[in-house]
């Protein structure tokens, strides 16, 4: 793909994403969408294989139903309230609607099969978009209207998320799936929180956005799209395997790394909110996640393929980390520390 055109299609995520989040009417947050889903076609497509004309194919068909619903639910507002207004979204109907629309967007259960089949069809950057950027406009829609959403709703679907993306997740062998089925997971961890705590389901956001980050950029750069190849990449690559065992770990919310925080806060906050058994049946299921992140990180650091031919190791090589690499992934490790601060901030 040449230069001016990924200008042209970066610029127009930007505008989108844009135009969504600083919107306050519905027909301008539902343009928005649209701009972005026609910019990420081409980059998910952008191979020519047929693996990825799929995934683009199925992303636009289910992008066009969940904005054809967006459409559908702020009309029915309108036509009930005389609002246009994003945050006077009142009526239950509209309220349900909304709920399933975002929910198909963002790929949160049980309107999650599309998102492993189309990151697999991606490269490793486009899967990198799709998993954050694309996912920002219609999370700040649901912080818009957490207000007016039902939390039994949300919070039911929030723990068929957590369920099916650990479970799914087990038995995977590719990285792009494995981090397909981690973000429906965490999406899970969103969703439970956003009726209660809107900004804490930003800062989960953000922080799932800085970790996700390191992890693809660091897949991307040592070239891995199956366990196979991560399984030898350590002999090419040592440090920067060494630092996505520890990047691994902080997505999976172990303590003392940066995912500890969300989870933290947001199982101190169900508890106030006398939530305490739904809060221990997520915290569960985010153990199953945790199995699928270690073996991503044993096959990382620890193991090496079975060979019977005597075959020559790949060395490292004198190619020096990425800076974007270096920075996300110490911000992914290092800021539980820092916490009081980005609680004041928040």
């Amino acid at each position: 793909m040449n230069p001016q055109a990924k200008l042209i299609f970066a610029t127009s995520l930007l505008m989108g994403t844009t135009i969504t989040i600083s919107s306050n009417h519905w027909i301008l947050a539902w343009t928005g969408l649209e701009i972005n889903t026609l910019a990420i076609l081409p980059l998910i497509s952008k191979s020519h294989h047929p693996r990825a004309i799929e995934a683009a194919t199925k992303y636009f068909l289910v992008q066009a139903t969940a904005s054809a619903l967006v459409l559908f639910s702020s009309m029915t507002n309108a036509w009930h309230t005389g609002q246009w207004d994003i945050t006077q979204l009142t009526h239950p109907t509209s309220c349900l609607i909304l709920t399933s629309a975002i929910a198909m967007k963002l790929g949160l259960a049980p309107f999650h099969f599309w998102f492993p089949e189309v990151l697999q069809g991606s490269p490793l950057t486009t899967g990198l978009l799709l998993s954050t950027a694309m996912k920002f406009p219609p999370i700040t829609l649901l912080y818009m209207t957490s207000q007016s959403l039902n939390p039994t709703l949300l919070t039911t679907m929030a723990i068929l998320s957590t369920a099916l993306g650990g479970w799914m997740g087990l038995n995977q062998t590719q990285t792009r799936k494995i981090l397909a089925f981690s973000s429906i997971s965490h999406l899970g961890w969103m969703a439970i929180i956003i009726t209660y705590s809107p900004k804490l389901a930003l800062l989960n956001f953000y922080l799932y956005t800085l970790m996700t980050a390191a992890a693809f950029l660091t897949l991307n750069s040592m070239k891995v799209l199956k366990l196979s190849t991560l399984m030898t990449s350590w002999s090419k690559t040592p440090t920067l395997s060494a630092m996505l065992l520890l990047t691994l770990l902080s997505l999976a919310g172990l303590p003392p790394l940066t995912g500890f925080l969300p989870k933290w806060l947001i199982i101190e906050e169900l508890t106030k909110q006398e939530m305490a058994p739904t809060a221990t049946i997520i915290s569960l299921l985010s153990l199953l996640s945790l199995f699928f992140y270690l073996r991503l990180a044993y096959c990382s650091t620890i193991t090496l393929p079975p060979h019977t031919t005597n075959h020559m190791k790949r060395w490292h090589t004198n190619k020096p980390v990425n800076t974007s690499v270096a920075i996300l992934m110490t911000l992914s490790i290092m800021l539980l520390p820092i916490s009081p601060i980005i609680l004041t901030i928040m």
